[in-house]
Order: structure tokens, then sequence, then C-alpha cells
């Protein structure tokens, strides 16, 4: 996409990220964001443009989105900016992306999927690590099996940090319990109600069912009607988990949530480059059928923040500033399902079974 296009969030760490690799690649985003103190001094920095706006202000988004042909929405929780920015690309006839791996922003996005058609934009969150791999390895595997009724998807990112704005996603979910889809439905569950063992591609481990973005996003890209997602995790981990659902209660308080969310700002360390460099992560994938046939498919990729900035930058480099697409996509949808072994530190998809 060679007209120039809108980063929100860029002055968070996976935005920063993503801004330093995009200039090092000769493009030229705007770089946006509430804080003023924070964005223009990156972009001065960087010999970029910025745009300083609250998603609340209508009026000076609708401005800064006037002058571009898309948005990377980077500032997470996504929960409370998507909506915000999606009616502004609607609105603005600007093609809509983020990185989130929420669930409720990839139904949101689905549900607008008529207007967007009309506007002629794209809606494609999940561009980066959630949900880049998982996406492709689901679309590769019911390419394998046709018929499959059932898909379990999961992954092992080792041990890396976490960002700050992952971990105040986390903070929010925790109230909504783990989820999963049921003939077609996305059901509620608590929190570690499903444990299985994975071979992730280095070993069986331990790992639990997580509300990943996949949940909804496999569900379009392949019909499947049954979808879990899990992480590796440790016995520990699981406990601390199934102690956490007796205070979802009191984390759907807003006041609580706010108050933790701070917290986790003040607190969390997020992941230097030697870090990252040192955490690949491994993707593995199952599908079955009503008569019992089963497939299963492995990919090593990189850390999920440097796939992150790799996917992301190579979407907008991919897509046209006359996309043939319109409406919501998910990426393997409009990339294919080998998108995510073309990027720096993935692995062809392995099958087994």
């Amino acid at each position: 996409m060679t007209q120039t296009w809108l980063l929100y969030g860029a002055n968070g760490y996976t935005g920063e990220l993503i801004a330093r690799e995009a200039v090092k690649r000769g493009m030229t985003p705007i770089l946006a964001g509430r804080s003023r103190s924070r964005i223009e001094p990156l972009a001065a920095e960087l010999g970029c443009k910025s745009a300083v706006f609250s998603l609340d202000d209508h009026t000076a988004m609708v401005a800064a989105l006037n002058r571009t042909r898309a948005v990377l929405n980077c500032a997470g929780p996504f929960s409370q900016t998507a909506r915000a920015l999606m009616q502004g690309c609607l609105a603005t006839h600007v093609h809509y992306f983020d990185i989130t791996g929420e669930i409720d922003v990839f139904e949101l996005a689905h549900s607008v999927h008529d207007k967007a058609e009309r506007a002629r934009i794209v809606l494609c969150p999940g561009l980066g690590f959630d949900v880049v791999p998982t996406d492709c390895l689901a679309v590769s595997l019911k390419q394998a099996l046709p018929d499959a009724t059932h898909l379990a998807l999961g992954f092992d990112g080792g041990s890396g940090p976490m960002s700050r704005g992952t971990a105040k996603t986390a903070v929010e979910g925790a109230a909504a319990g783990s989820r999963m889809r049921r003939d077609g439905k996305i059901v509620q569950a608590p929190l570690a109600s499903s444990v299985r063992r994975i071979d992730f591609g280095a070993g069986e481990k331990l790992a639990v069912g997580i509300p990943w973005g996949d949940v909804s996003s496999a569900f379009y890209s392949t019909g499947i009607p049954n979808i879990d997602v899990f992480t590796a995790s440790s016995q520990r981990a699981i406990k601390r988990l199934r102690r956490t659902n007796l205070l979802r209660p009191l984390l759907a308080r807003r006041p609580v949530v706010r108050m933790l969310q701070r917290a986790a700002e003040k607190r969390v360390q997020p992941p230097t480059q030697a870090q990252r460099d040192l955490n690949s992560t491994l993707v593995w994938g199952e599908v079955r059928n009503a008569a019992g046939q089963a497939k299963t498919a492995r990919l090593r990729t990189a850390n999920g923040y440097s796939l992150t900035v790799c996917s992301s930058l190579a979407f907008l480099e991919s897509m046209p500033n006359e996309s043939p697409y319109a409406g919501f996509a998910t990426p393997a949808m409009v990339m294919g399902a080998d998108f995510a072994t073309t990027l720096p530190g993935s692995s062809p998809i392995r099958f087994d079974g």
C-alpha cells in the first residue's frame, strides 16, 4: 500500500516497534495517538507526520483519517479502541487493520461486514501473532480435511515477558472466563476448564484452553463449527487460573479492572530485543471429522512481537491501493494459508496424519 497509512497507538510498545521498522523499510506512516508528549517526539525522530487525537473526539479522528488510506490500530485493549476507529473508517472509506487477539473485536468487525462492503473497505483485525500463524494453520488444516467438524489450535510461546498492553488486555478478559466455539456458537466456560497434553513440536506439554481470537476468526476462515484454542502452561499456572474464577464477579467491576490495569502499567517490563530473539514460538493445530479421521500440523515462528511487526507491515506492503477485497476478512482469507510461512523466522507447515 503505497499511499499513506496511519498507525494509531504508535507510542505503545508494539506500535513503536512497528513504526521504527516501517521507516527502515521506506514507509511513511502518520504516527498517531492521544499522548502529544509521546507521539510528536517519536514522529520527529523518525521523520514522520503526526496526528494527536482521542477516539472520543470524532471530529478530530475523521480529520486525521481523511489524510490517509488505511489505519493500523495498535492501541490495546482493543475493546476500548476498535469500535470508534472502525466507525471512523466506515465514515471516511478508510481500510481498518489491527493486531488484536480479542474475540469480541473480530465479532464486531464481522457484524459490520455489509457496511464495510458498501464502503468498499477492508476490516481485517488480527494482523499480528494474534492471529496470523494460527489462522494460516487453521485454513491449511481445513484444506487437508475438508469435512472437519472440530478444530483445536495451540501455541507454546516460550517464557518471554509480555508488553503492558497485553497485560492490560489479559486483566480485562479475565472476568469473561474462557471461551470456545460449539456448534457454531461462542460459549463461555470457567478459566482452565479445558486442559490437555499437546506436542507443540518439542515433546508433550501441559496446555490450557484460552479465549484466543481464533475462537472467532477461525470459524469465518474455515467454517468449522467447533473450535478450541490452547497455550502451553504449568500445573501451578492452571491452579492460579482456577482460583481466579472465584474473583471473576469482582473483576467484572470497571473500577477494579482499571486499578489492576494501572498496576500492570507500572509493574510489567516489556521484553527486550534480546528476550524477543530468544523466544521463538511453536504453533500446533488438529482437525477431526465425524468419521474420526484426524490431521495434525505444526509451524515454528519468530516470537510473537517480532512476528507482529513483520506480519502487519507485510500485509500493508502487499495490499494494493485499490483493494479487490471489501468487507470483513481474516488474515488468511486475504493473504492465503501460506502467509505465516513467508515471514522471517517461520518454518514451513508440517503435517502429521
